[in-house]
């Protein structure tokens, strides 16, 4: 079904944050956000190209506002991560599978059919505890602010991900929509770099170079299959399979880091499969009585 891209995607965002880990030790963060742009809009410009699919597009607001909502979601994780440990900013961030939820469901009370979403908002709430006790987060109390400032981060990658299926319901191509974010952030990450500069190429590392170019195709491939995931698949599935993402960091960090992780970490990312793996067989159990492509 088209909700698995979402595991794809979380796969190569997983993948993408083993080589930020690497390059962060280099470059700044808005010398990544800018390279990675740049990179997404050479690669996808070459992909629609090819397909013979024009750059213009009939909804350009839509994109506009997709752009804005999602670098507005970046800089404030990015905040968030400068400003708590990082399990926290992670799992604040990841509320955006929560917040997706609450508004899918906000929108079926509207329409009177929340009762074919409560066994999927069931699954999305039990994935969110697997990723707490993945992540185990803590917060203090100087760190308030800091974590309001996470919040809103999920809360605009929620938006922004509904968005993204507002575009496909309007027959936007996945690469435009991926094409047109990977402009915003190079737009993002250039205005950053003018306050923060670049960094001497004398002083970077092979490692860190070597991963620049990695890192801007797997943004692409990630933000490509989850905009296929969103746009064709079922919303509350999606912001499930999202959760997958927290399990391929975990193991990275196991396998590349030599990080440990304790007995609940293994029962939270268990909690995070199982979960998963129960939203698609509800929605396939589902499918005989509900449209083939419901968001």
């Amino acid at each position: 079904m088209q909700a698995l891209w979402m595991v794809l995607a979380s796969f190569l965002f997983a993948t993408m944050g083993v080589g930020i880990k690497v390059a962060s030790g280099s470059f700044g963060t808005a010398e990544l956000v800018f390279y990675r742009g740049v990179i997404g809009v050479l690669f996808l410009g070459l992909v629609l190209r090819s397909q013979g699919i024009p750059l213009r597009s009939p909804v350009p607001m839509m994109h506009l506002w997709r752009v804005i909502i999602g670098v507005a979601s970046l800089a404030t994780w990015f905040h968030a991560i400068a400003k708590l440990p990082l399990a926290t900013a992670m799992t604040l961030n990841y509320m955006s599978g929560v917040w997706v939820a609450a508004f899918v469901v906000g929108g079926a009370l509207l329409y009177g059919r929340l009762e074919r979403q409560g066994a999927l908002m069931a699954t999305v709430l039990a994935g969110f505890a697997g990723v707490v006790m993945t992540l185990r987060p803590t917060l203090e109390q100087n760190q308030l602010f800091a974590g309001l400032i996470g919040l809103l981060s999920g809360m605009g990658a929620a938006l922004a991900y509904l968005q993204v299926a507002a575009l496909g319901r309007v027959g936007e191509p996945e690469g435009r929509t991926v094409f047109y974010f990977a402009l915003g952030t190079m737009v993002a990450g250039g205005v950053g770099i003018l306050f923060t500069g670049l960094t001497d190429w004398s002083a970077v590392s092979w490692q860190a170079a070597a991963w620049l170019i990695p890192i801007g195709l797997l943004a692409s491939g990630g933000q490509w299959c989850m905009t296929r995931a969103y746009s064709h698949g079922a919303t509350l599935v999606v912001a499930n399979l999202q959760y997958s993402g927290i399990v391929f960091a975990a193991i990275y960090s196991l396998v590349l880091f030599g990080d440990q992780i304790p007995l609940i970490g293994w029962a939270g990312m268990a909690v995070i499969i199982g979960s998963g793996v129960a939203a698609t067989v509800l929605r396939s159990r589902a499918l005989p009585n509900a449209p083939a492509e419901e968001h």
